[in-house]
């Protein structure tokens, strides 16, 4: 991850900056609310929390086909356009009840092929006060993509919308957006197409080889991001028996593509529906969508498949954020704001930071950023109850809405807080988990909650001085130097917690109470 600092707020506080959640930027964008009106289904979002990383303060989706059978008519489907009406009028009294700014609202490719659409933005805007900005596809693929950014700071790849009546491709490098195509090679067109399935895949075929002529080679990461794409994420976890059911980030090769393929294509899918927690409305879009990203694979032949979470809705909020914002690393920023609102001492992360870091003084930047987390993250969950707190650290971490981390940074992030208050991890109900970690970050994780649990026991102000750790792993000797100042903190549970550290670490301890340097006399 390629993410750059202000120098300046580097000088200060390390490679992840000056926290800026409290810049007047920043604070403009702490609740937002969007709506995505598309092809299958109309969306509020309200983003809450740290700008960079935005929490779900309120998500609800209603699903309204306004383009089934746009295709035959060249108009709304008269249906979906009342109920989609009905949901925009619900969202906008949401809205001015939860005393939102004006909602941003956008119109993808039903609204925009539609002979009727501009009527339906007018009887919108007359019923609701609620204004529709129509979007055309190029501008639909560059959201998704900005969205995408938001999750992934300096990604690179492809990335795939899929709606229900269009598919857009945008290349994303250098975080920015790049060259954009779209199609329509959505779902609900797809099923209009003559010639039964041959003559849809064929179709298919044709107009992929057209979008990649016009992108050029597309080797690197291919992001998909769209609900057709995250049911096909969710079936082919449940065909794999994939233990931790979080979409974003799930990675997928083309071979588990083409095994997915062929395991729908054989499935009952009202039962496949039951099994992997998809509506009905969706599921039967799959067989058209999963025939779609076989042939994008296919063609394109990336080296690896990400699901994406974020899309238009998150594009659109990061398209408010100021550079300086965007910059920012947002699993840090998220951490930062938790921090602030429920640890017992905010501002403590930064010590604890300072204080665990010689035990990854040769750590890459990707390992660090989660021991930085994790400081951050270390007395959230104090209000959990104690016999079932190291549980709710691990649930939290790897089931939290936190952007850029990957699955297995998730478990690292999750055993570091288990074992902020846990020595063991065996026995927990979330132990099936632990494989997608190798044992090496098993051990790294266990090594960092123990100095965190060891840490806390000398935590009385947000930023007063705990000491130092020197890791010498060649010789095994942990030196631990106190201020003479915290001495009385320093009592038989802070030894019982140092000496499960030093085991941990196979290490020998050289501990050192220090008195403070006395300042030179005035001459």
């Amino acid at each position: 991850m390629n993410v750059t600092q202000d120098p300046a707020a580097a000088t200060d506080w390390g490679p992840f900056g000056r926290p800026i959640f409290d810049d007047p930027k920043a604070r403009a964008l702490s609740r937002v609310g969007v709506v995505d009106v598309g092809s299958n289904s109309v969306r509020l979002v309200v983003f809450d929390g740290a700008a960079r990383s935005p929490a779900y303060f309120y998500n609800e989706k209603i699903m309204c086909a306004l383009g089934a059978g746009l295709s035959e008519s060249g108009r709304l489907n008269p249906e979906g356009r009342e109920r989609a009406l009905s949901a925009l009028r619900r969202f906008q009294h949401l809205a001015q009840g939860m005393g939102l700014p004006p909602l941003s609202a956008v119109a993808t490719a039903a609204v925009r092929d539609a002979e009727d659409g501009p009527e339906f933005c007018d009887e919108v805007l007359r019923e609701t006060g609620l204004k529709i900005h129509v979007i055309d596809g190029r501008e639909e693929a560059r959201l998704s993509a900005q969205g995408v950014l938001l999750g992934w700071p300096g990604a690179y790849g492809l990335v795939c919308d899929i709606g229900g009546s269009s598919m857009e491709l945008a290349e994303i490098q250098e975080n920015s957006v790049g060259r954009r195509v779209t199609s329509s090679l959505g779902p609900l067109k797809l099923r209009d197409v003559k010639g039964g399935r041959k003559g849809r895949k064929e179709h298919i075929k044709q107009v992929i080889e057209q979008l990649k002529a016009e992108m050029g080679p597309q080797r690197d990461r291919l992001f998909l991001v769209g609900g057709s794409w995250r049911a096909i994420a969710r079936i082919d976890m449940h065909r794999r028996g994939y233990p931790l059911k979080v979409l974003h980030e799930y990675r997928m090769s083309a071979k588990d593509v083409r095994e997915t393929a062929r395991y729908i294509e054989a499935a009952d899918l009202n039962k496949l529906r039951g099994a992997c927690g998809v509506s009905a409305s969706r599921m039967a879009l799959v067989p058209y969508a999963v025939d779609v990203l076989s042939r994008l694979v296919k063609t394109f032949k990336p080296k690896d498949i990400a699901v994406s979470s974020y899309g238009i809705r998150e594009g659109l909020l990061y398209e408010q954020m100021p550079q300086r914002l965007r910059a920012r690393d947002p699993l840090v920023e998220a951490s930062r704001f938790a921090e602030m609102k429920d640890a017992r001492v905010p501002g403590f992360g930064k010590t604890m930071y300072d204080f665990v870091s010689p035990l990854f003084a040769n750590a890459r930047h990707s390992k660090r950023r989660l021991v930085k987390a994790a400081c951050l993250l270390h007395d959230v969950s104090w209000r959990a109850h104690p016999d079932y707190r190291a549980e709710v650290c691990f649930d939290n971490a790897t089931r939290a809405n936190l952007g850029g981390l990957k699955h297995s940074e998730r478990v690292f992030l999750g055993l570091a807080l288990l074992h902020r208050y846990s020595n063991k991890r065996q026995g927990s109900s979330f132990e099936h988990l632990y494989g997608l970690l190798d044992e090496k970050g098993q051990q790294e994780a266990e090594v960092l909650g123990k100095a965190m649990r060891f840490g806390a026991m000398l935590m009385v102000t947000g930023n007063g001085d705990i000491g130092a750790l020197r890791w010498q792993p060649r010789k095994r000797i942990l030196h631990v130097d106190l201020p003479d100042a915290a001495r009385p903190l320093y009592g038989e549970v802070a030894e019982s917690r140092l000496k499960s550290l030093a085991k941990t670490l196979e290490a020998e301890i050289d501990l050192r109470f220090v008195k403070p340097t006395p300042a030179p006399e005035a001459g």
